[in-house]
């Protein structure tokens, strides 16, 4: 048997009154956690819920977060964690790709009318049998006609055994952030996860007394391996943020003397720009994943806090994580550190054939890590998990000491006048100008060279520099063939719930445009 609650159960014994979560002025301990969660658990069954069936859970980081996916683990279901930031077309997908029977969503707010959206996406899909609303209002029974939490819970026993399940049974349904299509439903097991968990404590020498600051959206694979389940299974503190803001998490680093901080490289610009002045000597370890973490980022971060950030890699499809620095050995700027135990990774050409030490190719994983397939995908399956590996779409290259880089997406891959130029090559050199807080790279239809490199660019508060500068700057940075012809400086870069840059929405953009000339 083997399922993600039994640690909070454990947790819920062995130390009741420890503190779980922190949610602003709200404190969870353990034995309220398992006894809430299987309230949850409890309602689900009396509902029909049967083990195995998916449940879809739409909320920010919240404490129903938590409470409600343990209580779905408890009961032997599957959750299927939702983006916040889903219309009303959006979630229709979701609930009807993954077939949810029960789906629960938060309330939202004014600005972000999640239950709104979520309860006509519901009445749209057949299948989906129930759904709840989490509301603010603990007193609240219905919600615009829908049960609220708390009607599913009343009358629950707060007492419940989790519901057997095998290593190989789905615990999760991830899916993919859809950058560069219709997302597709990642299956992860109960071995996947739990693994992956442990994977975690390991490489980031967690102790039980361990305080997490959970930024990192819980819906997505970052922060529910990295954050929450390798923290439950150890019984961690976690400080729940539902929003990132940096100067709100330089502070509650301070109230709650914070140890470990995860973060997209998006967070750490933030809190390097960030200028309050808090006492974050708590602060212990840095982790960052989700995209590359430009290397002059890294170095910022690390000279002013004097805390030591570790970069990993991984999917949604490995867990995630696949590839880490390890505080126990040097670490190398730019680096994504060594395969983790029990995963291999090879760099392959495009005949799936390993290319030597130092060349760029595809990066392709197999392990304890590999989900067990897209869901209801076999076309896809099969082109992504040929030959017991899963080809992940990104390039890389080992150094000769077994360190792997992230050179790009394959998607992301510029090809100029028959050269590759890898936008996150130029990134990082643009990253190290004076002024430049952000920037994104892409390839826009050209047709002398049949791509041109374009950058965009968001400055640094105060900073002067103008595109021409800047081009001009990057021209004597970069190879004749690199260097963008194209600088565009804009406010913002569109980003989505997890902090990811948009490119897409950069590409479509200059679709639209190419279009009407």
């Amino acid at each position: 048997m083997l399922n993600l609650a039994a640690a909070l159960q454990r947790n819920a014994v062995s130390q009741p009154d420890k503190i779980a979560m922190i949610c602003g002025e709200i404190q969870i301990t353990y034995a309220q956690f398992n006894a809430i969660a299987s309230q949850i658990a409890n309602g689900l069954k009396a509902n029909g819920v049967q083990p195995g069936d998916r449940i879809a859970l739409s909320c920010p980081n919240l404490p129903f977060f938590p409470l409600v996916y343990y209580g779905i683990q408890k009961a032997g279901a599957v959750v299927v964690p939702l983006n916040v930031l889903l219309r009303e077309r959006e979630i229709q997908y979701h609930l009807e790709d993954s077939q949810a029977k029960f789906y629960f969503c938060f309330e939202g707010t004014a600005e972000l009318p999640m239950a709104d959206a979520g309860i006509a996406a519901f009445h749209k899909v057949d299948g989906c049998e129930q759904m709840v609303v989490m509301t603010a209002n603990q007193s609240q029974l219905a919600y615009k006609g829908v049960p609220t939490l708390s009607a599913l819970m009343q009358d629950q026993s707060s007492s419940c055994d989790c519901a057997p399940r095998s290593a190989e049974d789905t615990a999760v349904i991830l899916y993919t952030s859809g950058t560069t299509g219709l997302p597709k439903g990642a299956e992860l097991t109960q071995s996947n996860q739990y693994i992956n968990a442990l994977a975690a404590q390991n490489l980031m020498q967690m102790r039980g007394d361990d305080i997490h600051l959970v930024t990192l959206p819980l819906f997505h694979t970052f922060g529910q391996t990295v954050n929450m389940n390798a923290s439950v299974s150890l019984g961690c503190t976690l400080v729940l943020v539902p929003r990132f803001d940096a100067a709100l998490v330089m502070n509650l680093i301070e109230q709650h003397r914070v140890t470990v901080f995860a973060g997209v490289p998006t967070m750490y610009i933030g809190l390097n720009h960030c200028q309050a002045d808090h006492d974050i000597s708590s602060l212990r370890l840095g982790v960052s994943g989700g995209a590359s973490l430009p290397v002059e980022v890294l170095r910022t971060f690390e000279a002013r806090f004097g805390v030591p950030v570790l970069e990993g890699y991984g999917l949604s499809e490995t867990s995630p994580i696949a590839s880490f620095n390890h505080l126990d050995k040097p670490r190398l700027p730019g680096s994504v550190g060594q395969p983790i135990q029990g995963v291999e990774i090879r760099i392959v050409d495009d005949t799936d054939q390993p290319l030597p030490q130092g060349e760029s190719g595809e990066i392709i994983i197999r392990g304890h890590n590999v989900m067990k397939g897209y869901l209801n995908r076999s076309e896809e399956n099969e082109n992504a998990l040929r030959n017991g590996w899963f080809h992940s779409g990104d390039i890389g290259r080992f150094d000769e000491h077994g360190n792997l880089f992230i050179v790009d997406r394959v998607k992301d891959l510029i090809i100029r006048g028959g050269f590759n130029v890898y936008p996150r090559e130029i990134e990082e050199v643009f990253m190290t100008h004076p002024d430049v807080a952000m920037v994104a790279v892409i390839g826009i239809p050209c047709q002398q060279y049949g791509e041109e490199v374009k950058a965009y660019v968001v400055l640094k508060e105060g900073a002067t520099a103008t595109d021409s500068e800047l081009q001009a700057w990057g021209k004597t940075q970069l190879a004749a063939y690199k260097y963008p012809r194209q600088v565009e400086i804009r406010q913002a870069l569109p980003m989505n719930a997890t902090g990811k840059i948009l490119k897409k929405e950069l590409k479509a953009e200059v679709r639209d445009a190419t279009a009407a000339v």
